[in-house]
């Protein structure tokens, strides 16, 4: 599985998802432009000691990072303005979930051309939407579960 974060703008919310990447054995994208520098210290206070562990990709932009992720499978886009619930969607070993930057999300002209993937988690009224991280958890665990948390050994 891999997860894309399109122009991600806070160092601890990375950090967190590297950690979540780590921990379910999932590659980590980063689109540039990235608002802090991967050597920053609060990124890596958020990952703690599990750098390691994950895969992490640069792309300069979307299309490398597609072309990157020629071959892999279907694609969801995360996004508050609806589509399907992320529960009511089966996920492959190597889909590719895709989040955008914590103050916009995914930018309109990349929603526009993947419309029937669009990928919600339902909030309450007046919620304009969760923390990246956690959103990010809720939808990569939601697909391990679906695997029975296969490739993961200990549950």
């Amino acid at each position: 599985m891999h997860v894309v974060l399109v122009e991600p703008e806070i160092p601890p919310n990375t950090g967190n998802i590297a950690r979540t990447c780590a921990a379910t054995k999932t590659t980590l994208h980063l689109v540039e432009p990235i608002g802090f520098s991967l050597e920053d210290r609060y990124l890596r206070r958020a990952g703690v000691d599990y750098w390691h562990l994950v895969t992490v990709q640069v792309h300069p932009n979307w299309e490398a990072a597609t072309a990157a992720l020629e071959g892999a499978g279907a694609y969801h886009f995360f996004t508050s303005h609806g589509g399907a619930r992320y529960t009511d969607v089966q996920y492959g070993p190597d889909d590719v979930l895709v989040f955008g930057r914590e103050s916009t999300g995914l930018p309109d002209w990349l929603l526009e051309q993947h419309r029937d993937a669009w990928r919600v988690i339902p909030m309450g009224p007046g919620v304009r939407s969760l923390n990246l991280s956690n959103s990010v958890a809720i939808a990569v665990y939601e697909a391990q579960r679906q695997w029975g948390f296969s490739p993961l050994t200990s549950v």
